[in-house]
């Protein structure tokens, strides 16, 4: 692909604004002051608010969500968000749940934006896997993305909830992104098993995708999270991949050169 820019700005958590090719993106929406939700029995706790608030985000061509069913991935600000924001391409399940406004998508569906200039985007439902086998009747349906702006899958992968499993290695044969935004933390809210990427997940990933740039979300802010930001980096760094590190600054705009 032709070199283009794209820039990152960390909200929180799972959120992040995504410029690419002249389109606003924005990945799982949560914008709640810290504080605790219960679920199923499960309760989860959010430590830390968004860099910048949800009426301060701007015009959304579209919001990328992984999954609906989890707070730490759709609160109730990110909720009111998407009514006013583009379509929201989320799960088939999710898109039922939530109505006219979400669009469904199985994994390698593709659809497309188009600007008012003529310009495209590509988006593109990866597989995933929130835990280990079996947990799907525990956790529900969850996918990533991959972004194209001349092909689709050329420019950017964002895993969502998933572990390393045969599904992103299936990703990493089909698609060449050159910037992977990978969910890590090894969330742990429901016993000794992390159901989003470890360490060593996200090093199998790096390995997975050689021509591209790693960074790491979701991994702050809920008291679940079990590896932090600083670990991913030693452990990685530890691995000899710390030239293929970039890290987000909490509410900073970063841009990257996809080549």
């Amino acid at each position: 692909m032709a070199e283009s820019i794209a820039a990152l700005t960390l909200i929180g958590g799972p959120t992040v604004l995504i410029e690419l090719a002249g389109f606003r993106l924005l990945t799982d929406p949560t914008f709640d002051a810290p504080g605790q939700y219960e679920s199923r029995g499960i309760v989860l706790e959010k430590t830390r608010g968004p860099a910048i608030g949800a009426d301060a985000i701007g015009p959304l061509d579209a919001v990328l969500l992984s999954h609906d069913q989890h707070f730490d991935n759709l609160d109730r600000a990110g909720r009111t968000l998407l009514e006013t924001a583009g379509p929201t391409f989320t799960t088939s399940v999710g898109a039922d749940r939530l109505g006219p406004i979400a669009r469904g998508l199985v994994p390698w569906e593709t659809a497309s934006l188009t600007a008012a200039g003529g310009a495209r985007l590509f988006v593109t439902a990866t597989p995933a896997r929130h835990g280990p086998p079996g947990i799907e009747p525990m956790t529900g349906d969850v996918i990533g993305f991959v972004l194209g702006t001349e092909q689709p899958g050329d420019a950017i992968y964002i895993s969502g909830d998933t572990v390393w499993y045969e599904g992103v290695a299936e990703i990493s044969r089909r698609f060449r992104p050159r910037l992977v935004i990978l969910f890590a933390g090894a969330a742990k809210p429901r016993g000794p098993f992390h159901v989003t990427m470890d360490n060593n997940d996200a090093i199998e990933t790096a390995h997975a995708f050689p021509q591209a740039r790693i960074v790491a979300v979701h991994n702050d802010g809920w008291v679940h999270f079990t590896e932090s930001q600083k670990d991913f980096v030693q452990a990685l760094t530890t691995l000899g991949l710390a030239d293929r590190l970039a890290t987000l600054d909490f509410g900073r705009r970063t841009e990257f050169a996809l080549a």
